[in-house]
């Protein structure tokens, strides 16, 4: 007589067999049994508190291990809740897997609870979308989407599992479990296009390097730190490009960006795109002459926004080796006493001589800048850093320098607020698993904290020692201070139609939040009273701490040649 397994037993198998280590989510009906299935096969499972924050852990995650999280939601609202992580994890390229619960098959269309078109509206925010038919064929799906989101550009699968399938058995004969699927192919180049590539960059005046956050999941910093060090290029990181090559190189140019994309006439791209973040590649940013060799995983992406002068699409790691092996064959290095290099270290001192100015400001309320230097000075050099907000970000990219790849995680491609405990929580279970001496800080701006200031009872609960700094100025981009915000109150006007859009609850005691749960907060105002704090939460290798900061609501970051976002100074 077969014997029969399980609907929960296939599924937690067939995820534990390809790999997957940890699991997010908000349980309830269909799925409360498949967390608790995915623990007993060894799936590390976290429950959060909205499913949002449980999808940007899980793509998270799956960044920093470059294998899928799962996020595991129920029906209808649940699901959507997870559409902003899945969609951050799709344009981000950040392997996940969502599982979602559904109603039964034989309810659709009568109006089943929480009834909803998921395996449709997730094809817009993935790579692959399915249902499996029948019990027999969940570890056939499962090992497709784990293969699906790692392969090419990596991105966000769906999986959708109806109530009536969760709760059915199958005869072990029919359920076949493939073997676990390979990590990705690496591809490289036709030698006869890096001899292309290199004819271009040895023939560069201005040449610059970009690094961009597919280095970083690539694991390609100790190939690219050759190429830039050998060969004395001036490189450019961007965002989550950062620690690939160190921020404390002196080949970094990452404070003169503006001019260095502005006058460079050879850019070598190097696992980024040229969009919104990269200001498309095109003038009045970039030099109309520039030419662009360009080096990416995702073919499709080759050529996109501006021609580039020679493409290739491969494994990135692989290729810079092959850029290395070629340069050091013709003997060309950089030259280090070139007008070009003169140039960008005359720009880079200028520069630091701004920010310096903002630095030794120390009047309060605070400044972001002298704030961010004290957090720059006491925080451990290998810290995966968090960071999130308007000004906070943006001045942060600047502030907070990293040695170490992948240890800087923010808004990202799709520039997505209210990541940051979703993903300071993947990263506190990554140094748990990987890295137990690190610390993981999260410095947030007072919007992007409110977002999913709950979770500090997940972060709490799970005795993650995560400091999260909150350089709060009242408000989103800029609020109003205290006396202002009383003022409003002589207006004889509903409150709605006089705070402005901007503004939030100046004086708020974010810190209080984790207090409320076991966790240590401080309320901070001047520099000593910062050291101070972020010293004793530092100081605690178990306990979660909310440093509230007070910033000024009018503190701006340093004047741009150009203004942000997509607008240009013509």
């Amino acid at each position: 007589m077969d014997t029969t397994e399980t609907a929960l037993s296939v599924i937690a198998k067939s995820l534990k067999s390809q790999g997957i280590q940890y699991a997010f989510g908000v349980v309830g009906i269909p799925v409360v049994e498949v967390a608790s299935a995915l623990q007993e096969v060894g799936i590390k499972y976290v429950g959060m508190r909205n499913e949002q924050a449980a999808s940007y852990a899980a793509g998270a995650i799956g960044y920093l291990t470059k294998k899928p999280g799962v996020c595991l939601v129920v029906s209808g609202p649940g699901l959507i809740h997870a559409l902003g992580g899945m969609a951050n994890a799709q344009v981000n390229g950040w392997p996940m897997i969502v599982i979602g619960g559904s109603c039964d098959r034989d309810q659709e269309g009568l109006g089943g609870f929480q009834e909803f078109p998921q395996v449709e509206t997730c094809r817009l925010y993935s790579k692959y979308s399915c249902r499996p038919s029948d019990v027999s064929l969940i570890p056939f799906h499962i090992e497709k989407a784990v293969r699906e989101s790692t392969y090419g550009r990596p991105g966000a699968c769906y999986i959708d599992l109806t109530g009536d399938i969760i709760n059915q058995e199958a005869n072990q004969s029919k359920i076949i479990y493939p073997l676990k699927c390979p990590d990705p192919p690496s591809a490289v180049a036709p030698p006869t296009m890096i001899s292309s590539l290199a004819d271009v960059l040895t023939s560069a005046v201005k040449p610059l390097v970009i690094i961009g956050k597919g280095c970083a999941y690539n694991g390609a910093e100790d190939s690219l730190t050759r190429l830039i060090q050998n060969h004395k290029l001036p490189f450019l990181p961007t965002p989550m490009g950062k620690g690939v090559v160190s921020d404390f190189s002196p080949f970094c140019v990452a404070s003169a960006r503006s001019r260095a994309l502005a006058e460079a006439d050879v850019i070598l791209l190097l696992g980024a795109r040229l969009n919104w973040i990269l200001h498309f590649g095109r003038p009045p940013r970039f030099n109309p002459n520039v030419k662009i060799l360009q080096v990416d995983i995702h073919m499709e992406e080759l050529h996109s926004s501006i021609q580039s002068q020679v493409a290739v699409a491969g494994d990135i790691e692989a290729i810079v080796k092959q850029i290395s092996n070629e340069l050091e064959k013709r003997h060309w290095s950089f030259n280090t006493d070139s007008l070009w290099w003169e140039y960008l270290n005359k720009k880079k001192s200028e520069n630091a001589l701004a920010v310096k100015e903002m630095i030794s400001d120390k009047s309060l309320p605070l400044n972001y800048y002298a704030a961010y230097q004290e957090i720059q000075n006491l925080i451990p050099k290998d810290s995966v850093i968090i960071n999130e907000g308007a000004n906070t970000m943006d001045i942060g990219r600047t502030m907070l320098l990293n040695s170490l790849p992948r240890h800087r995680l923010d808004a990202g491609t799709f520039g997505t607020m209210g990541v940051g405990l979703g993903f300071a929580i993947a990263a506190a279970l990554w140094c748990q698993d990987y890295a137990p001496q690190k610390r993981v800080v999260c410095v947030q701006g007072d919007s992007a904290f409110g977002f999913s200031a709950i979770e500090m009872e997940t972060i709490c609960r799970y005795q993650l020692p995560i400091i999260v700094i909150i350089l709060n100025n009242n408000g989103i981009y800029s609020g109003l201070d205290e006396e202002s915000f009383k003022m409003l109150d002589e207006y004889d006007v509903h409150l709605a139609l006089c705070i402005p859009p901007t503004s939030l609850l100046p004086g708020a005691k974010y810190e209080k939040i984790t207090e409320m749960f076991g966790g240590k907060g401080y309320s901070v105002q001047s520099t000593e009273q910062l050291q101070h704090a972020l010293k004793e939460a530092l100081s605690s290798s178990s306990q979660p701490a909310v440093i509230n900061v007070s910033i000024c609501p009018t503190a701006q970051r340093k004047p741009q040649d150009f203004p942000w976002l997509t607008r240009a100074k013509l």
